[in-house]
């Protein structure tokens, strides 16, 4: 018995010390793939860097592409497009106007009542109808068509509180938020599509044209009286509130900005200098590109693998449209080379575009004490489950990352609007003029952390003495209020009221 008893004690010790063998090796492999993710996470924080130096650079060479941009076509990866928006609201504009917006997946018909400089926005009305994946692909009569019929149904709602007056066509503002070369205040030819739209039979034609057509298959009766980026939209929507609006930025599903420039200063503008002496210009910031900026292996490989490789690089860096896609490709390089969800990759996080950055900005914004929004959005999207807090941990430093480096490079981009005007040092023996940038988007209205973060950023690059007369307003709904007011001040019935 006693030599039973020893044989069994031996064999379990043995099969402990198995045991206890698997626990260290299991621990030190654990071990070493978390160094691994967070070896992953510390060149990821390196190459996203954005230090003070470098925006400055940035900004600098923002400034040098604006002049670029400016004095000739093609001179620039900016388009720095003429606008023909030379007068921009003024308060002043009364009568029943309408603005189609369409700039991402939704477009939104709308309808204001304005009453002059007593009543402002007496009524104002608004729809938003989702655009179906496939005619975003498709033609462009099937996208157009929608769009008219969409239209022509809100305006067989219109009540008593708008009212057209006797004898006139109704006025629409056309918001289309794609890179268009424009030829007058109401036409433009597109240059080509951004942000998931690529229908190849527009580009090159005139899309005030196109729906023009698509309203008269609708039978619908209405002028486009301006056409108008989303961007400039909100410039003019920001300006009739506010005359001190310098600038408008757009940080959404896209980004771009537009700002006010002195007519004399466009070297490419051939035609008679407008009476006000400026122009708003069209930036088209969003396919910048400068060797300054911080590009890292995830951008890249978004990039190469993008609808339009080589273009909208800065866009891609700093938009909502590709955020959230950068962190699942963070996540997925974690996952593939650490074992960060476990021993095989979760196949969803192999989906691009999978995770959409207001998930992201969910996660980054979780202040539970367990972070139980981060592991919400991890099973429900991606499929995984049982994630460890310091996981979640993990999960929200990358998406911080990701989020900082975006709104410090906005910060960067308006500092470069602000060199380019003599706006960003403090003058001497002048006055302190407040300086506005309208701000519009998804992104910068519900993305809390990424907009507190670009706000701070424009500050420091700004200096105490300047930051104290900037101010950034948030002009909600800029682009369709905007494009109504600029149908408004570009009425064919403009002389009648006048006189």
């Amino acid at each position: 018995m006693g030599k039973v008893a020893v044989g069994a004690a031996v064999v379990c010790a043995a099969a402990a010390c198995a045991v206890a063998a698997l626990v260290v090796r299991h621990r030190m492999k654990s071990s070493g793939q978390w160094a691994r993710a967070r070896a992953i996470l510390k060149d990821l924080e390196d190459t996203c860097g954005t230090p003070i130096s470098k925006l400055r650079q940035v900004a600098d060479a923002m400034t040098v592409e604006m002049h670029a941009g400016l004095a000739s076509e093609g001179g620039s990866k900016l388009k720095m497009l003429i606008s023909y928006v030379d007068n921009l609201p003024t308060g002043d504009e009364k009568g029943l106007f309408y603005a189609l917006d369409l700039g991402g997946t939704n477009f939104r018909v709308l309808r204001v009542q304005l009453g002059g400089k007593g009543g402002r926005v007496l009524h104002q009305e608004f729809e938003e109808v989702s655009i179906p994946p496939h005619l975003m692909v498709g033609n462009s009569d099937d996208l157009f068509d929608y769009i008219a019929e969409a239209l022509a149904k809100f305006v067989a709602t219109e009540n008593e509180n708008f009212q057209l007056s006797p004898g006139r066509q109704r006025e629409l503002g056309f918001t289309f938020s794609f890179p268009v070369r424009q030829t007058s205040i109401c036409s433009g030819a597109l240059i080509k599509w951004t942000k998931g739209f690529s229908i190849e039979d527009v580009v090159g034609q005139d899309v005030v044209g196109e729906l023009t057509k698509a309203m008269e298959r609708a039978g619908l009766d209405m002028r486009v009286a301006a056409l108008v980026n989303d961007t400039i939209g909100t410039l003019a929507g920001g300006r009739y509130y506010n005359p001190d609006v310098i600038a408008a930025v757009i940080l959404g599903t896209g980004t771009n900005a537009a700002y006010v420039e002195r007519a004399q200063a466009i070297p490419k503008w051939h035609g008679l200098l407008p009476k006000s002496g400026e122009m708003v210009i069209n930036m088209e910031w969003g396919n910048f590109r400068s060797s300054h900026l911080p590009v890292t292996q995830y951008d890249q490989a978004l990039d190469d693998e993008s609808l339009n490789p080589g273009e909208q690089i800065f866009e891609k860096m700093i938009s909502g449209m590709y955020l959230g896609d950068i962190v699942r490709r963070i996540l997925c390089k974690m996952a593939d080379e650490a074992a960060l969800f476990g021993d095989t990759t979760p196949p969803k996080l192999k989906h691009p575009f999978i995770l959409r950055t207001p998930d992201m900005s969910a996660m980054h914004h979780d202040t539970s004490s367990d972070l139980r929004v981060v592991g919400n959005k991890l099973r429900d999207i991606l499929g995984i489950t049982n994630t460890s807090m310091k996981t979640r941990r993990l999960v929200v430093e990358v998406c911080d990352i990701v989020a900082t480096r975006g709104a410090r490079l906005s910060a960067a981009g308006i500092l470069g609007i602000l060199k380019k005007l003599g706006r960003d040092a403090p003058k001497e023996n002048s006055e302190k003029q407040k300086m506005v940038v309208a701000m519009d988007g998804g992104l910068f209205e519900h993305y809390t952390k990424f907009s507190v973060c670009m706000e701070k950023t424009l500050k420091e690059l700004l200096g105490e003495e300047v930051s104290e007369t900037l101010v950034i307003e948030h002009a909600n709904d800029g682009s369709g209020i905007g494009a109504a007011l600029l149908a408004a001040s570009h009425s064919q019935y403009l002389e009648v009221d006048e006189s």
